[in-house]
């Protein structure tokens, strides 16, 4: 029996279908912990380390250095900001978005040896400076995602939102779940039908949507909490306004 839990609700800095047009909140993905035989893995540590150490605290008792794997759903950088709590984890991503990302840390790379900076120009070029330093070091790390993570733990393609977005599905007896990352977002994009912008293929993305909500009876949401899937099994009425949102 594979067991998950959610450790941290993610939540959009503006939400569309809320009606929301500009940042009224912080935003961070939703983090999962799945635990199959021995292995423990970490999804999308969003939160910055120390606000993620405690919510996990809160919600398991498992320990950072207890956690055997990490996996990103995407290359978005916002998913990764807690990654350095699981130094000894071996950080997985699926392979298309994991070539991307090792592109872009060598360009930030090469944009950072020409831009380098002092504790003494404040606070935010020390912000830029560590998020130039965790991109580098998760993209020269993270490796390509093997088609099985873990026993009842497998990899699932979700791509649209980018080329590399996956999933995780979790098969259990009695129950299959999806962690979808943002290719179903909300629950309120699950419910309407919607794909998160941006979007690199909006096509190719509302695929995605339809495949997850067809496999999985439980979803647990890119920036939302887990919910049971209401369009199970009713494909045939896709909400009239599927598209973005």
């Amino acid at each position: 029996m594979v067991q998950y839990r959610v450790l941290s609700i993610g939540t959009l800095a503006a939400h569309p279908l809320w009606d929301e047009r500009t940042a009224v909140r912080e935003a961070h993905a939703t983090t999962t912990l799945i635990e199959s035989g021995k292995h423990v893995i970490v999804v999308d540590p969003s939160l910055p380390p120390n606000i993620l150490l405690p919510r996990m605290q809160s919600r398991s008792p498992v320990r950072c250095e207890a956690v055997t794997d990490v996996f990103l759903t995407c290359r978005n950088p916002g998913l990764f900001r807690g990654i350095s709590l699981f130094p000894s984890a071996q950080w997985w991503m699926h392979a298309p978005d994991r070539e991307r990302l090792a592109q872009v840390g060598e360009e930030v790379s090469q944009r950072a040896e020409g831009e380098r900076t002092s504790a003494a120009e404040g606070s935010a070029a020390r912000a830029a400076a560590e998020f130039v330093r965790l991109t580098l070091e998760v993209s020269r790390r993270v490796k390509d995602a093997p088609d099985r993570l873990a026993p009842g733990v497998d990899l699932f393609p979700l791509p649209g939102i980018t080329p590399g977005m996956a999933g995780l599905l979790i098969a259990n007896p009695s129950s299959t779940v999806l962690v979808t990352g943002d290719a179903v977002a909300t629950e309120e994009h699950l419910a309407q039908g919607r794909i998160l912008t941006p979007c690199e293929d909006m096509q190719t993305a509302q695929e995605s949507f339809r495949e997850a909500v067809e496999i999985a009876d439980v979803l647990v949401l890119g920036h939302d909490n887990a919910v049971l899937n209401p369009l199970r099994g009713s494909l045939g009425r896709m909400p009239s306004g599927f598209g973005s949102g």
